[in-house]
């Protein structure tokens, strides 16, 4: 089996089209059972005298092979999901879950780690490999290394189960998304929608050999109705059923319910934090970020709140004016994407759908490639002939000065048993391997826009322009580090609050005059955007920014206390009800389970740490206005930014970066002035 097992061979790019779920499990038992072999040995010899090389780049070489393996792996369960790779997916989880246990309670391992940073060779050490000393041995003690035998026991058990329950979760989600669909046969139900939306639906049928259009729950979909479809009873019913889906509620109910799993997670969640001696999760969470405790996260969340709530409010009062107008008098959850669009229509004259035409993907990518070329003296070009998940995939290659930097594929479009959102996730690390080479890194990019339809090319929404460019500045952290040591290149090592200020950094230039001269052209007449619709854009650019505030500060502010409160007698509901009365200006409808498919917190990394959003957009607003006082393109600001954030990744705390760039540590005020929603604005 090893032999002509993919997974278990040496490669440059994963060979995608010849991974089979057959070859999951038992490359992951081979690989887990040499890598335990090795550890044993390793700690042998390294026991009494450790050095950086045995110790420390012997556990990369191993964790790179694991990596190799896994990550392809992990990346095809969540683009192209079947039920056969689903569970060879699911049968190595328990397993790698138990191997880091394992690691992280290994007292030798500790011991040896330990040795190293108080031994005299440590004072030689660049500051990248002191953080990653410091960091792991920061990790040994919330892997439970200081626990006594039982309780890590019961540390392992509770880890294992959390990889199964969260995967599950993300697999429910993923399910429930694809159990509701409506089939349409009379056009006139459609009414309002966009032809691209209608073209989207009606191909969506004939891959099901269904006759007329198909409504379904992927976001393009679910977003084309929200927003544009006059019929009010069929958006009620899309939005009941997107808004419950994997619930108790709705038209699926009982089916792929997510509630138990949610119960058991945040159960075992405050279990693990009081074995490791914090009162909650939360307290857990912050241990390795960069806020310091939560009463800090709790009052910047409410600080932020405070602010924008009469912006909030005032937005609403004019949507209700407007729609009242229109003959709607009680304004509704699956009323407010409709007249919003319809009111900055009248406002601005301008909508998501009319600027499309603008966006056509690959002009945008042009622009993108040319943005960061301008910044940071990169160039971009693409590749062909390669193996890949999917026909839609491209790679991509950054070079600088004629020498390879990295590659990333652009998985871009929505389609059938591919996870929703968007997001980055790094396919090889940058590091320097046991022999010297210097392995370049690789990234995946992964989107949900609306597919080419009807012979045109792929055209964006500004919105999913933003998000493109949020997931690029991702995809440039991982690979732009200069970091040659593996736990500390790229986004290794990186306090998950700041791991989003490259991404939303990135966002500025698709409001800038003259970063939307280069991403934008007309896709039948290449024409540039007129300098009307960029006024319009840049006019409606704060549109509802109180209501958008707001919303994030309930997502924030839900997750962290419901990770800081559990055990007090609230239910996930509860707690969610609670701070909808603190900071929301529009409670949906009874039935709305949002939390059942809150995968970011559920499934994703970001338990107690979804405030990290609104945190490094702190960051990433004073960022920029460094470019506002000295250029947007200013090529010396560009390589400054890039020197002092994206070349050193987790090399060193990010406050120390961002006031290596700014000169001082951050205010919030370029958020609010960014936002309007400063004083001065109101």
């Amino acid at each position: 089996m090893t032999a002509n097992n993919p997974l278990l061979q040496d490669f440059d790019l994963p060979p995608y089209s010849q991974i089979k779920p057959e070859h999951v499990e038992p490359a992951v038992d081979q690989i887990l059972a040499d890598s335990r072999a090795a550890i044993a040995k390793l700690l042998e010899q390294q026991q009494a005298n450790p050095s950086w090389d045995g110790l420390v780049l012997a556990l990369d070489e191993l964790g790179a092979r694991l990596g190799r393996a896994w990550s392809p792996v992990s990346h095809l369960n969540a683009v192209c999901n079947s039920p056969e790779l689903r569970a060879a997916y699911e049968a190595c989880l328990p397993k790698l879950s138990e191997y880091w246990t394992e690691m992280g309670q290994n007292k030798p391992l500790f011991e040896a780690y330990d040795a190293l940073a108080k031994s005299p060779a440590a004072a030689d050490f660049d500051v990248a490999q002191k953080t990653i000393l410091e960091h792991a041995l920061r990790d040994f003690r919330l892997s439970g290394i200081d626990l006594p035998a039982e309780q890590q026991k019961r540390y392992g058990e509770i880890q294992m189960r959390l990889s199964e329950l969260t995967s599950k979760f993300s697999n429910q989600l993923l399910d429930a998304t694809q159990a509701w669909t409506k089939q349409v046969t009379d056009e006139a139900l459609l009414g309002g929608l966009t032809d691209s939306a209608k073209a989207q639906m009606k191909q969506a049928a004939e891959a099901k050999g269904l006759d007329g259009w198909l409504i379904t729950l992927e976001f393009p979909s679910y977003y084309a109705v929200m927003t544009y479809a006059d019929d009010r009873a069929l958006r009620e019913e899309v939005y009941a059923a997107y808004c419950t889906r994997a619930s108790d509620q709705g038209p699926n109910a009982g089916q792929n319910d997510n509630g138990p799993l949610m119960s058991e997670i945040l159960d075992l969640r405050q279990e693990l934090a009081r074995l490791l001696g914090f009162a909650n999760y939360s307290e857990l969470s912050l241990a390795s970020k960069m806020a310091e405790n939560t009463d800090q996260v709790l009052s910047f969340l409410r600080d932020l709140a405070v602010r924008s709530k009469p912006f909030a409010e005032q937005d609403l009062a004019e949507l209700k004016a407007f729609a009242a107008e229109q003959g709607l008098n009680d304004l509704q959850s699956w009323d407010v994407g409709y007249y919003s669009e319809k009111l900055r229509q009248q406002r601005y004259s301008i909508s998501q759908e009319e600027v499309r035409a603008w966006f056509p993907v690959d002009k945008v990518l042009t622009g993108l490639f040319a943005i960061v070329q301008k910044l940071y003296g990169i160039e971009i070009r693409e590749l062909k002939d390669f193996d890949t998940w999917h026909p839609d995939v491209r790679l991509f290659e950054i070079s600088e000065n004629g020498q390879h930097v990295g590659r990333f594929f652009f998985d871009l479009y929505a389609r059938a048993n591919k996870r929703g959102g968007a997001w980055m996730d790094g396919a090889r690390d940058k590091r320097r391997d046991a022999q010297g080479k210097l392995i370049a890194p690789v990234a995946n990019l992964v989107c949900n826009f609306t597919p080419p339809v009807g012979g045109k090319p792929a055209l964006l929404t500004h919105d999913e322009v933003t998000t493109l460019f949020h997931e690029f500045g991702h995809g440039l952290h991982h690979l732009l580090t200069r970091v040659e040591h593996a736990g500390a290149s790229g986004i290794n090592g990186v306090a998950w609050d700041a791991v989003e200020l490259p991404s939303q950094f990135m966002e500025n230039w698709c409001w800038e005059p003259e970063g939307l001269a280069l991403i934008s052209g007309h896709f039948e007449t290449g024409e540039a955007l007129p300098q009307a619709v960029l006024d319009k854009m840049l006019a409606a650019k704060n549109f509802q920014s109180g209501l958008m505030m707001v919303r994030q500060l309930e997502f924030s502010l839900f997750d962290f206390e419901l990770h800081a409160s559990h055990g007090d007698g609230r239910s996930v509901l509860d707690v969610l009800e609670g701070v909808r009365a603190e900071v929301s200006v529009l409670r949906p409808p009874a039935y709305n389970r949002f939390a059942n498919g809150f995968a970011h917190i559920f499934a994703g990394g970001y338990a107690a740490g979804y405030y990290s959003y609104k945190w490094a957009e702190v960051l990433s607003a004073d960022a920029f206005s460094k470019f506002e006082e000295e250029g947007v393109f200013n090529a010396d600001t560009g390589r400054a930014f890039r020197e002092a954030i994206l070349a050193r990744g987790g090399s060193q705390e990010p406050m120390v970066l961002f006031v290596d760039f700014r000169g001082r540590e951050p205010s919030i005020d370029a958020l609010l002035r960014h936002l309007g929603l400063n004083q001065e604005a109101a």
